[in-house]
């Protein structure tokens, strides 16, 4: 089957009406009608061909939040009406010694992504949210909490794992100081995340302009970056940093921030290679870390954590015939903090 949707033809082309094809559901998989899709600054980054070589037609979109509307004969976890979500990937081995750990976002032998990807018989490309249905295996399908907004939901799904992950690993909480670097989609949710968790948060950001909203996400100081002084001021003052940052590529003044055996971890993906001096790994024994978006368990942990405390993320709702702009002021830092597209706007 076909439904409507909205593709690159090619690299750094404009994104445009596409009619995007789906698989008939088999007996495992749930059929879901999206209602929003968030717009990732990774959706950009594939369909410019900015980190490597990308497969077109694509169609972006791994914030995924919508309806079930059918169910496989051995599907037993949803039912048709049922909130849920599907992120950045939707499918792996589910037999490597990662997938048997409940990190299947490190499968070692095959990860089938969202999309800009192949499905797991290596050869069926895979199409992402901007559409209006999509058909997962029910393994891949995550429940949304009813006290969170489908729109706020959405971008949780790569944005909210990706910087609950870190924080969870290196057990952010009461009586850790973690930073922040950066307030876009990724950083804001990395506040709000933190915060939850009872850490003391640092926004660290080169926009002062971020100051009263890192207040505001539940910061309890911010550090503006281009600040000699400050982040002089601030040396080993932090356990742990959350770096979501996508351009910065000169690490040592952030991680001259970390107390002995302090922790960054790198979420955001430049384009171009990180450096650190191996004096300022070694001096306070910091770890230079980096981590993906979640595993099964771990992904469907975040979103009840959201739930229960009554937050998504903060969103600017669009319709689909903005895309293309949405992109563009997305590069230019110009949105708080997440773009989701509103599948109602798409028509075939």
């Amino acid at each position: 089957m076909h439904v409507p949707g909205y593709a690159a033809p090619t690299a750094n082309a404009p994104l445009e009406p596409f009619s995007v094809p789906r698989r008939e559901p088999g007996p495992r998989d749930i059929g879901i009608d999206i209602a929003y899709s968030g717009i990732c600054h990774s959706d950009i980054h594939q369909a410019r061909e900015e980190w490597f070589t990308s497969i077109f037609p694509m169609v972006p979109g791994h914030e995924i939040a919508g309806v079930v509307t059918t169910v496989g004969s051995e599907v037993t976890r949803y039912q048709v009406g049922d909130r849920v979500g599907v992120g950045c990937n939707v499918g792996t081995c589910g037999d490597c010694a990662n997938c048997r750990r409940g990190e299947q976002s490190y499968c070692t032998v095959h990860v089938a992504a969202t999309y800009n990807g192949y499905e797991m018989d290596r050869t069926t490309p895979t199409y992402g949210g901007y559409s209006t249905h999509i058909i997962v295996t029910e393994d891949w399908v995550f429940r949304i909490p009813d006290s969170i907004g489908l729109d706020a939901a959405a971008p949780l799904l790569c944005a909210g794992i990706t910087c609950y992950q870190p924080l969870a690993e290196f057990k952010a909480g009461p009586g850790v100081r973690v930073g922040v670097v950066g307030l876009g989609g990724l950083g804001h949710m990395g506040v709000k995340l933190a915060a939850a968790m009872g850490a003391e948060v640092t926004l660290i950001s080169h926009s002062p302009h971020k100051e009263e909203d890192g207040y505001r996400l539940g910061a309890s100081r911010f550090l503006l970056s281009s600040d000699k002084a400050a982040m002089k001021g601030a040396k080993s003052s932090l356990d742990l940093i959350i770096n979501t940052a996508s351009s910065l590529t000169k690490l040592d003044p952030y991680m001259r921030l970390l107390d002995f055996d302090g922790t960054m971890a790198l979420v955001g993906l430049p384009e171009n290679d990180v450096t650190v001096s191996a004096f300022t790994l070694t001096g306070q024994r910091r770890r230079l870390t980096g981590t993906n978006n979640g595993g099964i368990p771990q992904t469907q942990e975040m979103l009840d954590f959201c739930g229960e405390h009554g937050f998504g993320s903060d969103v600017e709702v669009i319709p689909f015939d903005y895309v293309n702009e949405a992109w563009d002021r997305v590069v230019a830092s110009d949105v708080k903090y997440r773009f989701v597209l509103d599948t109602a706007t798409l028509t075939s």
